[in-house]
């Protein structure tokens, strides 16, 4: 007799400020590919994608709803009601622009107030601009303790870090939910 794959359906934010790679994080993760041009997110872009997790209690498929929300100061009053029913978030920053690691605690008080319990890791974006960058590894792993998250240092364009990221944020998930009683 077969194993039987059970299925698990999550949904998860990516929450941060404009232009620090949302939606090229999401689209590398979800389409395996980059695109130079910059289209901002009004609202929210929802795609979704399976991940097969091993467990001990064999594989789990799980189907991650990905909600990218707009960001930056104008989106504060909006996208509260969008956290609702969220199991984990990506906070992302773009590692060329310190003020984007310095917001982060407000995306992350505004998120945990819908959410509490929901699992966070860290993207910090933009690895690959090795010249322009402006924040260390150390500032990073700094606010990744501080909200006891994983750090990922990520590039969307490279894909670096990026689908082991979204990955660890799934077995998260999946454990809690092995944890919950399933």
């Amino acid at each position: 007799m077969a194993d039987t794959v059970r299925r698990l359906t999550k949904k998860v934010c990516l929450l941060g400020d404009f232009s620090v790679g949302k939606t090229s994080l999401v689209r590398r993760f979800v389409e395996g590919r980059f695109d130079e041009r910059y289209l901002s997110t009004i609202g929210v872009k929802v795609d979704r994608k399976i991940l097969h997790l091993p467990t001990p209690a064999g594989e789990v498929a799980l189907i991650i709803m990905l909600w990218d929300l707009a960001g930056g100061p104008d989106s504060a009053p909006v996208v509260p009601s969008y956290y609702r029913g969220a199991a984990g978030a990506v906070i992302t920053c773009d590692l060329t622009r310190t003020d984007t690691v310095a917001g982060i605690g407000n995306y992350v008080e505004r998120f945990q107030a819908t959410n509490p319990a929901a699992k966070l890791v860290l993207a910090a974006n933009k690895l690959d601009l090795v010249e322009q960058r402006q924040v260390s590894d150390e500032g990073v792993a700094a606010v990744g303790s501080a909200l006891d998250a994983p750090v990922f240092l990520t590039s969307a364009k490279t894909g670096v870090q990026v689908e082991e990221m979204f990955r660890k944020l799934g077995e998260m998930l999946v454990a809690e939910w092995i944890l919950a009683g399933t």
